[in-house]
């Protein structure tokens, strides 16, 4: 992909590298860098996807391999489903969990990934972990297709029922939850990752252990003890995946829980974006 002329002069331009207010997202600067925000954005899918066989057909087969999965271990095991289809309650648990997991991993490992670019020229650093978040993104697009087929097929069998007018309304809430948590933990990574490569380690190995403190494969009613959903709560993804399944789920929504929630992904946010913007302006020298 060519970079226009106007993008060119842009990262032409000399510039004194230092951060901007700590919790501000200077959102006028990256509109302005908008084109190469899309540019990082594509390379990175393309990338992705490169000399693989299926290509973005992976983006669908890995969830559904693991629904597949997961519905076998919950039969076996007779984990509770909330009355939900066991394929329909796996699968919408992944459909978030896919972008938050991929979008730590992406975003923590961007700034490592990109050491030679930034050390070159300046742009708004920010550009970097947050278009490894959009990536996530785009596979969504491709596997919430699938969703809404499994949907209308439970729906059509009576398995399930579906407030369509609350799910169009949930659905975004729960994705602005989901970005948000992912982009702040992302932006913390990142910056941590640059200046301590032990990170490098550490994010696959607390992935792997967020998907089971994440209600992906079990709902939060399967444990009787009040701490244990409270612990479960703190997790900044519990309440985009309990607010999304609650239109077509027969279960309790806990809205206390879901604040809890709430506030853990605000939280992060605001540190994984107050951490990055106060170590940026030493990248250059650290990467």
């Amino acid at each position: 992909m060519e970079l226009s002329l106007k993008t060119v002069y842009l990262l032409s331009m000399e510039y004194e590298i230092k951060p901007h207010e700590k919790l501000s997202l200077n959102v006028k600067e990256l509109w302005l860098y908008r084109e190469l925000f899309f540019f990082f954005t594509w390379r990175d899918i393309k990338v992705k996807y490169k000399q693989t066989v299926l290509g973005f057909a992976w983006a669908v087969l890995q969830p559904l391999i693991m629904m597949l999965i997961f519905s076998a271990v919950g039969q076996a095991f007779n984990i509770p489903d909330e009355g939900m289809p066991r394929p329909l309650f796996s699968f919408s648990g992944l459909l978030l969990w896919n972008i938050f997991a991929s979008g730590i991993t992406g975003s923590g490992n961007s700034m490592v990934s990109n050491s030679n670019i930034i050390k070159k020229i300046y742009f708004p650093r920010l550009i970097i972990p947050l278009s490894s978040v959009l990536v996530s993104l785009f596979d969504f697009v491709m596997t919430f297709i699938i969703f809404i087929g499994m949907l209308v097929f439970y729906s059509i069998k009576g398995q399930t029922h579906t407030d369509i007018m609350g799910f169009l309304l949930v659905l975004p809430i729960s994705l602005f939850i989901t970005f948000i948590a992912t982009c702040g933990i992302g932006t913390l990574l990142a910056a941590l990752n640059i200046k301590y490569r032990d990170f490098r380690y550490v994010i696959p190995f607390m992935v792997s252990v967020l998907l089971f403190l994440t209600p992906v494969i079990y709902p939060i009613s399967g444990t009787r003890y009040p701490w244990a959903k409270l612990l479960f709560a703190l997790n900044p993804l519990y309440s985009a995946i309990e607010l999304f399944r609650s239109t077509f789920s027969p279960g309790t929504l806990h809205i206390h829980l879901v604040f809890i929630s709430l506030a853990s992904a605000v939280f992060f946010f605001i540190v994984g974006l107050f951490y990055f913007r106060k170590t940026e302006a030493y990248f250059a020298d650290l990467a």
